[in-house]
């Protein structure tokens, strides 16, 4: 018997030793951080060479990612392609032009426009569509309902255009717009906000007095394949039909991005929800000729499932949905296997970096490039760190359920994050 009591003492002791920071050492140091009160805080850290973790503070606790999320959505996409499709092409005969969507976002997008796609269309031709067959639903599984008037909520489609959204501006007492809203109807409303869309329909609501001169909007349109015909027409000059007798003896063409960079950063570094649902589907375009954004994270997950340490419940692409769920140590797995897919240059290019990059300026201190992840009450932050020694750590940091400010939370979290750094000297 006694034995077997030296036995366990001494593979506890191993246990605990396994890890270079105690769980009671980071309960102590939680315990000093306000912020942190009554969360729920997982945490996984490990060196980037060798896996070997420094750091596994429940970290088997599954937590609500937010737009952590990304990173998976980034590594399926890293893996899969080496250049963007924007859009397959044949040409039925001088003057049409037969096309179907791939599912890229950045046709006449506001933000990140791809020139190369714009110009395809100027050319003057008749352009026939080749829509999906399925119904397509805009909205992702598990969004809250109420987000559906703002830009993070931009909806789904089959081929995305002027971001889904329209950019509305007030010059000298008018409105303008970009798409025009010919379509899309307004009217003036003055017990509304500045600019508001109906839930159900594409009819948007202007308050100017709660709208000041030159101020920039954009508020979500309701997506269809009919829609996206009437906005391409509009915006080329061209006339373009649906069309669904396909021409199956016509092989497809594909036209590529040069913009990966621009798509990708919009991605990580600006946190674009919709960009991020964009390339779900066109990975799901890309393996299966069809767009369903579970079928293609099934798929990704069987691929996966040799080097995930936990089950993912993953259902968007942006983690806007409030279902999504996973643990601190899948999230450095799937860092590692970005680092091993990508190298270090893309790491540094794409990711923000703290205290410099636009979601990272409030983290000072301490030296790493990472992704946030926020939504109500749910903060959370995941990268690769470096410390005084040059040594490159992957961390996760995930704060569930808090109630103190989400900028307490990041303050907690840099605090967390430069004691770290000292302790894995």
């Amino acid at each position: 018997m006694k034995k077997a009591i030296f036995f366990l003492i001494i593979l506890g002791g191993y246990t605990v030793s396994a890890q270079k920071i105690s769980d009671r050492k980071i309960e102590r140091k939680l315990s000093k951080i306000e912020a942190f009160n009554n969360a729920h805080i997982a945490i996984s850290i490990s060196s980037l060479e060798d896996d070997k973790a420094q750091v596994s503070f429940q970290d088997n606790k599954y937590m609500t990612p937010a737009s952590n999320i990304k990173l998976l959505t980034f590594l399926a996409a890293s893996q899969k392609y080496d250049s963007l499709p924007t859009l397959y092409y044949n040409s039925i005969n001088d003057s049409v032009m037969q096309f179907k969507s791939s599912g890229y976002p950045l046709l006449f997008h506001p933000f990140y426009p791809d020139d190369v796609l714009a110009n395809f269309f100027k050319k003057k031709q008749y352009f026939k569509y080749v829509a999906p067959n399925r119904a397509f639903d805009g909205l992702g599984e598990g969004w809250a309902w109420d987000d559906y008037n703002y830009y993070h909520a931009a909806q789904k489609s089959s081929f995305p255009i002027y971001g889904n959204v329209v950019e509305g501006t007030i010059v000298n007492g008018k409105l303008r717009t970009i798409p025009e809203l010919w379509e899309l109807k307004s009217k003036i409303d003055t017990t509304k906000t500045a600019f508001s869309r109906l839930q159900n329909k594409n009819e948007f609501l202007i308050n100017p007095k709660q709208w000041k001169n030159r101020d920039t909007l954009y508020r979500p349109f309701i997506a269809s394949d009919s829609l996206f015909v009437k906005l391409l027409e509009q915006a080329t000059g061209n006339l373009v039909k649906i069309h669904s007798q396909l021409n199956k003896n016509i092989p497809w063409k594909t036209l590529y991005s040069e913009k990966e960079d621009l798509i990708f950063k919009a991605l990580l570094q600006d946190s674009d929800n919709g960009i991020a649902e964009a390339l779900l589907l066109m990975l799901s375009e890309t393996y299966f000729g069809e767009m369903q954004t579970k079928k293609v994270i099934d798929t990704i997950q069987r691929q996966w499932k040799p080097w995930l340490p936990d089950p993912i419940e993953w259902v968007d692409g942006s983690g806007v949905s409030r279902y999504n769920m996973l643990t601190p140590r899948t999230l450095v797995r799937v860092l590692q296997e970005i680092h091993k897919t990508v190298g270090w240059e893309i790491i540094q290019a794409y990711f923000p970096r703290g205290g410099t990059s636009k979601t990272l300026k409030k983290y000072e201190g301490t030296q790493f490039y990472a992704k946030t992840g926020t939504l109500r009450h749910n903060h959370n932050l995941s990268g690769y760190l470096f410390n005084p020694k040059k040594k490159i750590y992957v961390f996760s940091i995930m704060v569930n359920h808090h109630t103190a400010s989400t900028s307490e939370v990041r303050r907690g979290i840099s605090e967390l994050l430069h004691w770290f750094d000292q302790k894995l000297n």
